[in-house]
């Protein structure tokens, strides 16, 4: 079957088998920062964005994603930069396996939540799981990537 996608803003086509998933397919393309960790759904590690909602890419055919936008965290290097900081700082990266599927996590919610609340966070990251943490370190870290990002709008909105 014939796939064609755009990932990181780059058209790509290409022949996949029917039952190729979104994950094997990415990292076949050279984009290894979707990681395959539990392929149950359950870790969060193989997120990338679609269409700019986060999706696990290893529950997903690559053939559905035809025609679509794919992002992986290479694709919000900038992004995923500025939050890495705030992650790191706040020893909320250790051993950093779960890092690229949360960053891309925060990165949406980041996009589409405006000024959530902690329950809220913790919704729409529950599906990432760290083993490393204990998440206190992370939900700080995201508390303050939110506030700052916050700030910078209000900059750029004002000038």
């Amino acid at each position: 079957m014939e796939l064609q996608v755009w990932v990181n803003q780059k058209e790509i086509k290409a022949e996949v088998a029917p039952d190729m998933v979104l994950l094997d397919f990415l990292r076949a393309q050279g984009f290894y920062s979707v990681k395959r960790g539990c392929e149950t759904t359950n870790c969060g590690l193989c997120t990338v964005l679609l269409n700019d909602t986060p999706v696990l890419s290893c529950s997903i055919l690559a053939i559905r994603a035809n025609g679509a936008q794919i992002f992986t965290l290479e694709g919000v290097e900038e992004e995923a930069i500025k939050f890495g900081s705030y992650l790191a700082d706040q020893g909320g990266e250790q051993c950093g396996f779960c890092s690229p599927g949360f960053i891309m996590n925060v990165i949406a919610m980041s996009r589409e939540l405006v000024d959530p609340s902690d329950d809220e966070i913790r919704h729409y990251l529950a599906g990432n799981l760290c083993r490393c943490t204990g998440y206190q370190s992370q939900m700080r870290a995201i508390k303050q990537y939110l506030s700052a990002k916050k700030g910078e709008h209000s900059e750029y909105n004002e000038n």
